[in-house]
């Protein structure tokens, strides 16, 4: 017996049938060649096999043969291990970028190598100073006025760069959270991605349901997720539903993205963001959650970049009961003293909130190690205070008359003084105060001003002009080592991202022989079908003649 009339037909047709289809998947791959975040796809097949196989009561003369090919699905090439990985990466590098900003933006204030700032404000006093220990230019108003002049020079100084670091530390809060900007903040941002993760679960696992594997909308999915990943530390599981379809292999898989984090015990922790594509009971209620900056009772920046005043809070993916409503249990999760392992949202915290004291925040685990706004700020306000102080006391003599010639330009007070609002006395500036001349001799107040310019005992073994060198240099070594810790995870990123690409990205040179082949398939199979209808007409035409 000859096998079935038509059955080699049908191997012929499911060849010429997959093979048009990897051609047709080909075409796909090459026009979406420069698609940002395209996959490449492919064509999952098997082999027909037998239906009847050979049983003991054949003659033996029987070969068990396939019956051509099945077309499974289309899926894509893709590597969830990499997917990992440069996730983990792109949170690495995103929080040293931001960090680099926030440095950079200080930079523009500290940075004295190339402009004149306080350090040089520092020396042009010392100079004028110098240049009054003649005894009859002690009380000449012509050299007062300078001296003063170059004080008020410091006083402009200071105020410019304390206006500019808290300047800048307002703006960093809007990037986290949008407030005052015209511009979306992070917030906003991983609150879009959430939501628009959410919907394309459900629309995903609705359209595989029935039947459509909406691979395009897998992939921009995945790069919804990259892009979170930048943000905070994220993590993604795929998973079969609860239901009663739970042993349907077929049945496609739910997404899972759940957000990871050290507690403030130190404790590794996972807060889910996405819970699949369960909409619940009505079918409405959302499936992802949200996040949100508290900022306690205090509105201003300065009270904003306070540990205390500052935590995150986010609202968890609902998870159903069995009757499809949401549980009420733990919805809200407010994390205070918690830390990301990386994401530009912890470095934007870290530089409102740490003052690189190198101790452990009060309340939490987490190390106080990054030199941030308030670390500047609180130094630059050390230094004018202590430079108005030391005037001031010396001024005053052993007396401790009223002659300062520095003060809080609030209240004109010597308390509270620091870079934002030390100005000049209004007793100098109206002239009943002035350089004192009230010592053993008339000189004495401008040496010993001169001798506290140089003195090092004050700020930890440096002078004013040096505490303001050291500051800059303290700035400049935070950036550089930022700098090369963002050079090389950038590095790591695009090896990750090179590593992608060559199995998920669409290579011109790959599916050209792709196509090749796939085209000689089709021919041999093409021809297949002429052969057989050449024996088939052999076997009509002349058995019997």
């Amino acid at each position: 017996m000859v096998r079935a009339t038509f059955s080699g037909f049908n191997t012929a047709l499911s060849a010429l049938q997959a093979n048009q289809k990897r051609l047709d998947i080909t075409g796909q791959n090459l026009s979406n060649m420069n698609t940002a975040g395209y996959t490449r796809q492919q064509l999952e097949a098997s082999s027909l096999n037998y239906t009847n196989p050979v049983s003991h009561y054949s003659n033996g003369n029987e070969t068990a043969v396939g019956f051509g090919v099945s077309m499974d699905r289309v899926s894509q090439i893709r590597d969830p291990y990499l997917d990992i990985q440069y996730r983990s990466q792109s949170a690495d590098c995103s929080y040293t970028n931001r960090l680099q900003t926030a440095l950079n933006s200080l930079s523009k204030v500290l940075d004295e190598t190339t402009i004149s700032g306080i350090r040089q404000a520092f020396d042009d006093v010392l100079s004028t100073l110098t240049s009054m220990q003649d005894p009859a230019k002690v009380s000449d108003p012509i050299y007062e006025s300078e001296l003063r002049t170059k004080m008020q020079s410091v006083c402009n100084l200071f105020n410019q760069a304390s206006r500019q670091i808290t300047q800048a530390e307002q703006n960093e809060f809007q990037r986290l959270t949008g407030e005052g900007s015209s511009e979306q903040g992070d917030v906003q941002k991983i609150n879009d991605i959430l939501r628009q993760i959410g919907d394309l679960n459900v629309q995903i696992k609705r359209n595989q349901v029935a039947g459509h594997p909406s691979l395009e909308l897998q992939d921009k999915r995945n790069l919804l997720l990259d892009e979170l990943s930048g943000y905070i530390p994220v993590e993604t599981r795929y998973y079969k539903d609860n239901g009663a379809v739970i042993g349907k292999k077929d049945w496609p898989d739910d997404l899972e993205v759940s957000m990871n984090y050290i507690d403030a015990k130190g404790k590794s922790q996972k807060l889910i963001l996405v819970n699949g594509s369960d909409l619940g009971a009505d079918g409405l209620t959302k499936n992802y959650g949200q996040l949100s900056v508290l900022k306690g009772d205090h509105q201003t920046a300065a009270s904003v970049s306070d540990p205390a005043n500052i935590s995150i809070k986010f609202e968890k993916a609902p998870s159903y009961k069995g009757n499809g409503q949401a549980a009420t249990n733990n919805v809200y999760a407010e994390l205070k003293g918690i830390r990301f392992e990386g994401g530009s949202l912890q470095a934007s915290l870290d530089m409102l909130q740490k003052t690189g004291t190198g101790n452990v925040i009060n309340g939490s685990t987490a190390v106080d190690d990054v030199r941030g706004y308030q670390y500047y700020s609180g130094k630059l306000d050390q230094l004018a205070s202590t430079f108005a102080k030391s005037m001031n006391d010396i001024n005053n003599g052993k007396k401790h008359t009223d002659k300062n010639l520095l003060s809080n330009s609030t209240n004109d007070s010597t308390t509270g003084i620091t870079a934002g609002n030390i100005g000049i006395s209004k007793g100098w500036i109206s002239g009943t105060v002035h350089i004192s001349t009230d010592g053993t001799n008339r000189t004495d107040t401008i040496l010993d001003m001169i001798t506290a310019m140089k003195d090092t005992k004050k700020l930890n073994g440096k002078t004013f002009a040096d505490y303001m060198n050291n500051l800059s240099t303290q700035l400049a070594s935070d950036s550089s080592s930022n700098q090369t810790a963002l050079k090389t995870g950038t590095t790591v990123l695009n090896s990750i991202q090179d590593s992608r690409d060559s199995l998920s990205g669409v290579s011109l040179d790959e599916e050209a022989t792709n196509m090749m082949a796939y085209v000689s398939a089709y021919n041999a199979a093409s021809r297949l079908m002429t052969a057989l209808d050449e024996v088939l007409n052999t076997l009509i035409s002349n058995t019997g003649a």
